[in-house]
C-alpha cells in the first residue's frame, strides 16, 4: 500500500489466479462470471480478459434486492440486471469488498430468481471484518480490516484503481 493506494493489477493477477486454481481443484471448467454493480461488474470484465472464459459476465444490479431498500429508496443510476441462464452452471460472483454481507446476500436472492445455479462461489477484491450475516468470500485479494474509520473505494472502469479512505 503507497498513499492509501493499491496496485489493483497485482491484485487482479492474484484473484485470477486463485480462481485458476479453484477451477482446477473443482474440475469446472467454464464458470459464468457475474459481476455486481457497478465496481463488481468492472473487475469481473478485467478477470474475464485475464481468465479468457467463454461467456461474458453477466451484470447484477441488486437495488430491487437489498434489505434496507424500503430506508434508502431507489437509487438514482440503478441499471438492469444483465444474465444469460444460470441453470446449472457455476457462477464465480464478483464484488469489489465483501463487508457486512448484505450486498452479496441480495445478490443470491436475485440469481435465484433467474434460476437454479450449480453453485456460488464468492471472489472479491477485499473482505473485511465486520459481517452481519453468515457469508464469506472463497476467493479475495486482500483479507484485512484497516478499522471503521476507513473505507476502500473502487474507482473505474478506466483507470481501474482501489484506495483506501478515512471517512
Amino acid at each position: 500500500m503507497d498513499n492509501n493506494n493499491y496496485n489493483i493489477n497485482a491484485l487482479l493477477d492474484q484473484l485470477a489466479q486463485q480462481i485458476r486454481d479453484w477451477m482446477q481443484t473443482t474440475g469446472v471448467d467454464n464458470p459464468l462470471m457475474v459481476g455486481i454493480h457497478t465496481s463488481g461488474v468492472w473487475i469481473a470484465k478485467e478477470l474475464q480478459k485475464r481468465l479468457q472464459l467463454e461467456d461474458e459476465p453477466g451484470e447484477l444490479s441488486i437495488t430491487f434486492y437489498r434489505d434496507d431498500f424500503s430506508r434508502v429508496g431507489l437509487h438514482p443510476q440503478s441499471k438492469p440486471s444483465l444474465l444469460s441462464d444460470v441453470d446449472d452452471r457455476h457462477i464465480l460472483l464478483v464484488d469489489d469488498v465483501l463487508y457486512t454481507g448484505r450486498t452479496l446476500r441480495g445478490a443470491m436472492n436475485e440469481l435465484f430468481d433467474f434460476g437454479r445455479p450449480a453453485s456460488i462461489t464468492a471472489v472479491v477484491l477485499v473482505a473485511r471484518e465486520g459481517r452481519e450475516l453468515p457469508i464469506e468470500a472463497q476467493i479475495a485479494a486482500l483479507r484485512e480490516e484497516p478499522g471503521k474509520e476507513f473505507k476502500y473505494e473502487v474507482t473505474g472502469p478506466e483507470p481501474l484503481a482501489l484506495v483506501l479512505l478515512k471517512k
